[in-house]
């Protein structure tokens, strides 16, 4: 069955090369994206009613106009509690220590990666 990708950023570039990594893996996804964490939380509530389920997987920018990514992630907890919850991957242009740490401790957070994402960080998430 094919994986559903949810790309949450608010930079274009960003979300082309996210989108364009993730079309080279070697399996077919259904990737989306979403320019906002409103969008996102939008397209989950979506997903949610009309797919029965969320994306398998969420790369998310932290740093976002409106709603960040820290802001995404605690509203995504709340309104799907009960729910199989995606893996999410936080992706970032910044190397901040402290969204890293709390990156790190977050429950819903798999992993935190360095803008631009690539095939190799690619093979462990997939393989996971």
């Amino acid at each position: 069955m094919q994986r559903t990708v949810f790309i949450i950023d608010d930079d274009l570039v960003s979300q082309f090369a996210t989108r364009y990594c993730i079309q080279q893996y070697q399996e077919e996804f259904n990737i989306i994206t979403c320019s906002s964490g409103e969008e996102g939380l939008d397209t989950c509530l979506d997903f949610a009613e009309n797919r029965n389920g969320l994306p398998d997987i969420i790369f998310l920018d932290l740093v976002m106009d409106g709603m960040d990514g820290w802001t995404f992630l605690d509203n995504l907890q709340n309104l799907f509690k009960g729910h199989k919850l995606p893996k999410v991957y936080v992706l970032s242009a910044f190397t901040n220590t402290n969204d890293r740490n709390i990156a790190k401790s977050h429950s819903l957070v798999s992993g935190h990666i360095d803008k631009p994402l690539s095939r190799s960080l690619l093979d462990g998430i997939f393989s996971q």
